[in-house]
């Protein structure tokens, strides 16, 4: 991955991966505590994770060559490294959301919810897995925070004046 009309790719791609992350986060988490939620987002759940998951070795390879396109500096090398820690955290993701679409589809199925809820030995198993469902979602979407202020940082860092230029300031 080079350029997208004329503009690195990475500053485009990386857009999907900003938004893809914490969506994905949340409608896991949602679906995690909430079987019915998963229930009505049936498939739609694991293929959001999926297209996230490809969403970001798509976007650290645009970076890679970007990085090699740029002056490197310590700001751009700590937002490469920090970048090359999300796809982990992106494949617990979609993991943990084909689980949540499994089991949510494995009780309509089965039967396994009562009209009082979840059925006592399959409690345990939804805890774990809603629990872990919220500390890869906080995670993901702690990460991709990081890593879109240190690329801001590298971006921005001296690529502008706190104090306005140019002659709009005599248009009031």
């Amino acid at each position: 991955m080079s350029l997208i009309n004329g503009l690195p790719a990475h500053v485009l791609i990386v857009h999907f991966v900003v938004v893809l992350v914490p969506l994905t986060a949340l409608a896991l988490a949602v679906c995690a505590i909430w079987t019915s939620a998963a229930q009505r987002m049936g498939i739609v759940l694991p293929l959001l994770a999926l297209v996230t998951l490809v969403s970001v070795p798509l976007a650290t390879q645009a970076g890679d060559w970007l990085e090699a396109h740029v002056d490197s500096n310590a700001l751009v090398r700590r937002h490469a490294d920090l970048g090359d820690g999300l796809l982990p955290w992106a494949g617990g993701l979609f993991l943990l959301a084909v689980l949540v679409w499994w089991a949510a589809r494995r009780a309509t199925t089965s039967g396994s919810e009562t009209s009082r809820g979840i059925r006592p030995s399959a409690a345990p198993v939804r805890i774990a897995m809603a629990v872990l469902s919220l500390v890869i979602a906080a995670g993901a979407s702690v990460d991709v925070y990081r890593i879109g202020d240190s690329g801001a940082k590298a971006a921005w860092h001296d690529g502008y004046s706190k104090t306005a230029s140019g002659g709009d300031e005599d248009d009031h």
